[in-house]
């Protein structure tokens, strides 16, 4: 018996419309059934490249696509119902559809993220400017500050040192320059456990208090705050047994 090789015409009619209905390429926008509507770039059917999303909820993406999901770098804006104009929420990186690598986030005019992101939550480095004026700087994991940072108060204090699960966690140091002290110790669950409290900078602050804080006598002081942190350590261990800062006293 002779063979024929299949060709598109031996092919069912339904099948060749299935086929000439993939989008591929650049196209006009798309309009969705529930009213969502896309204009760009397409392979086998699926968003990919450089292309707008419209939702009916009132948000937009404008940015770079890789097989259906927001991939690359892109725009995510909201609609405001009081002006009716689109206003940019998150600018910056995006991984199989969520916030990754490096971007900003605004929350609100005063309360902005910037730094980076790992499956939609500020995890890795980054900087939070707080509606109260407040400024986080340092490590992140899942939203929350978690390893080295820097927080810098509006009143002008500051707290540099180790963080756990979005708390003071570890050794760190608060300063206090509007008195001319420095509080050096350890803290457990942003609470103040063991340490020490000298004078800095007092000379220079506005409002020092009214006599300087005597030094310490003790034969081995530093003896004295391990032993003290070590009545925490086993508690810090137990909740972050993954971040070895959180351990170390030195």
């Amino acid at each position: 018996m002779p063979y024929f090789k299949s060709s598109k015409k031996n092919q069912p009619l339904s099948t060749l419309w299935a086929i000439k209905s993939q989008k591929c390429g650049l196209r006009h926008t798309v309009f969705s059934v529930n009213g969502n509507e896309y204009s760009g770039e397409w392979q086998d059917n699926k968003k990919h490249g450089k292309g707008t999303q419209v939702w009916k909820s009132g948000a937009i993406f404008n940015g770079e696509w890789k097989f259906g999901q927001r991939d690359g770098y892109g725009t995510y804006s909201v609609l405001l119902p009081e002006t009716q104009e689109y206003a940019k929420k998150y600018i910056g990186g995006w991984k199989n559809g969520k916030k990754h690598g490096y971007g900003m986030y605004l929350y609100n005019n005063s309360a902005v993220y910037e730094g980076e992101w790992s499956e939609d939550y500020r995890s890795g480095w980054g900087r939070m400017y707080y509606e109260s004026g407040d400024i986080y700087e340092g490590e992140w994991m899942t939203d929350k500050n978690h390893g080295q940072g820097i927080i810098q108060f509006a009143n002008g204090n500051w707290y540099e040192g180790t963080w756990g699960d979005g708390k003071k966690n570890g050794n760190g140091k608060f300063y206090y320059p509007d008195k001319g002290k420095l509080y050096e110790g350890f803290w457990v669950d942003g609470v103040a456990k063991c340490g020490t409290l000298s004078d800095f900078g007092r000379n220079e602050a506005p409002t020092p208090t009214k006599y300087p804080i005597p030094k310490l006598h003790l034969v081995d002081m530093q003896l004295v705050l391990s032993e003290a942190q070590s009545a925490y350590l086993e508690r810090i261990n137990s909740k972050f047994p993954l971040h070895d800062t959180l351990t170390d006293t030195k």
